[in-house]
């Protein structure tokens, strides 16, 4: 039996960047005791060594990921992760055509806090997200009986705040769900893209970190190929991939 391994963007003695896939947590977690897989565990075997994730991906969102492979470099990078000094663009389809650009300002409740398994529906944090509009399209899908057709849009998102689920939720608060969101999305929409991809995954990718390496100080970054779902997205859409 061949052994999982992640794809490797970066390494060096100090830290590892993957290519996480989507469905995949980033670490056992109490939330879903019945996963077995995760990244720092198949990163670990695949190394042979501990590794220390600096900061987390969503299970259904692919891309990059950051390990440490000390203790003293983990706390460095998850102070950078932290303090904002880490620049995360992520790639996302939503539903319909949002803007060409803007700040998404708008606080979000720490809706589930797991350590203490309350829910803090009450405790708004600010929030700030830029998005940059790559592409749109109209495509002749009856999804939704009130229109004869159905729009999407590829969008380029940059969070500066890190709250949980901040992009799928700051997306909805928009009016533009990504598509493939249980949770804050349309299912019909969902559900099409489904049919029409043969994919039902979620469709949001970590595709771009730049950030200072935690040791040598020089400036790092680095690139996630769009995933295969994304490609064949924009192949029926007829999106440039060179506007990624």
């Amino acid at each position: 039996m061949n052994q999982e391994t992640l794809p490797l963007i970066h390494q060096d003695e100090h830290l590892v960047v993957v290519d996480k896939p989507a469905d995949l947590l980033v670490h056992p977690s109490e939330i879903d005791r019945k996963e077995t897989r995760s990244a720092m565990m198949i990163l670990r075997d695949q190394l042979g060594q501990w590794v220390y994730p600096a900061h987390r991906l969503d299970r259904p969102t692919s891309g990059l990921l950051v390990f440490a492979l000390n203790r003293e470099v983990a706390r460095s990078l998850a102070g950078a992760f932290e303090a904002h000094k880490v620049l995360k663009d992520y790639l996302a389809v939503v539903r319909g055509h949002p803007p060409v650009g803007g700040i998404i300002r708008h606080p979000l409740t720490l809706k589930d806090d797991t350590r203490s398994r309350r829910t803090l529906a009450g405790e708004a944090q600010d929030a700030l997200t830029l998005y940059y509009r790559l592409a749109t399209v109209t495509m002749d899908w009856t999804v939704d009986s009130r229109y004869p057709t159905s729009r999407y849009a590829l969008v380029r998102c940059r969070p500066r705040t890190g709250r949980r689920h901040q992009l799928r939720r700051h997306l909805k608060h928009l009016s533009h769900p990504i598509i493939g969101d249980s949770s804050y999305g349309k299912g019909p929409h969902n559900r099409a893209f489904a049919r029409e991809f043969g994919d039902s995954r979620l469709y949001l990718h970590a595709s771009r970190l730049a950030f200072q390496h935690p040791v040598s100080g020089r400036p790092m970054i680095c690139r996630a190929p769009l995933p295969d779902a994304f490609r064949k997205v924009c192949s029926t859409f007829d999106w440039s991939c060179d506007l990624l």
